[in-house]
């Protein structure tokens, strides 16, 4: 089981160029570091799996402004004619968002399908930033 996960804060909602993304995992001796990085720290190949996620952000509308995402690794059963047994990975988006009459709610894939993000560079990021490459 993958317990990892990236939180990404925008402390404007709406101003997708900032913001602070930490990533929670634990290391070999089960402890929690935390890792915070900026918008200018994320490194130039995995900007466009970051462009992506803002991108299914964007696609909420008007109405609502995300002000923290919670991104997660899902592996869920996708069969192919030729390998029954395949698996695939994905990213998926749990969006904390605002609205400009004040109200909160949480959207998930099963209200917006394109949080789950299938994408070999999203997944890439994801371990990126969590135990995947750091141990």
């Amino acid at each position: 089981m993958n317990d990892a996960e990236i939180q990404i804060q925008f402390p404007q909602p709406g101003n997708w160029q900032e913001f602070t993304l930490t990533a929670i995992y634990q290391d070999k001796g089960g402890y929690r570091p935390p890792a915070r990085y900026t918008q200018d720290e994320i490194p130039t190949d995995h900007a466009p799996a970051m462009q992506a996620v803002v991108a299914s952000l964007v696609g909420m509308g008007e109405d609502w402004q995300a002000v923290q995402v919670w991104a997660r690794l899902k592996e869920f059963y996708a069969p192919e004619v030729d390998d029954p047994m395949r698996t695939a990975e994905t990213v998926d988006l749990t969006v904390d968002a605002v609205n400009s009459q004040g109200g909160r709610r949480i959207f998930t894939s099963r209200d917006y399908p394109e949080f789950t993000v299938a994408s070999p560079a999203a997944v890439d990021f994801f371990k990126y930033f969590t135990k995947q490459n750091h141990e």
